[in-house]
């Protein structure tokens, strides 16, 4: 069973794909938002869906620091109802406070160059948002 995990941003949104065991994450590809169509946005996620047989999708979910829900996180709301209308599989919200910045350090760590890190950044997030998401349902069950 693969999952797909979403970094959702106004400009690009990351992509990380579990293994079929449900155990690692691993950025798949960033995609760059229609400014026109968001429509082209769901055709593209729904096209990596069905291409690696996937059966969840997580989308990060950004609060506030205090727990609270802002405008990003409202974004992710209406994002995955408008993507709930695309695809019939299950769609998870996940916490992703602090994930971008998490990534940022793991690249800078890496020695990764500010124009790479540019272009990896969202897949980097996405992987960290799937890899929280896969960590706890292995723990739970």
């Amino acid at each position: 069973m693969k999952i797909l995990g979403l970094d959702v941003g106004t400009k690009t949104i990351g992509v990380a794909i579990s293994d079929a065991f449900g155990w690692t994450a691993q950025g798949l590809k960033t995609i760059r938002r229609s400014e026109t169509n968001e429509v082209d946005d769901f055709k593209q996620i729904t096209s990596l869906i069905e291409e690696h047989a996937v059966e969840t999708v997580v989308v990060g979910y950004p609060k506030n620091m205090d727990g609270t829900i802002g405008a990003s996180g409202e974004r992710s709301e209406q994002f995955v109802e408008q993507l709930s209308q695309h695809v019939s599989i299950k769609i998870d919200l996940w916490d992703e406070r602090l994930t971008t910045m998490a990534a940022e350090r793991v690249l800078v760590d890496a020695d990764v160059s500010r124009k790479k890190r540019k272009k990896v950044i969202d897949q980097m997030a996405a992987s960290l948002i799937l890899q929280g998401y896969l960590d706890r349902r292995s723990h739970s069950n």
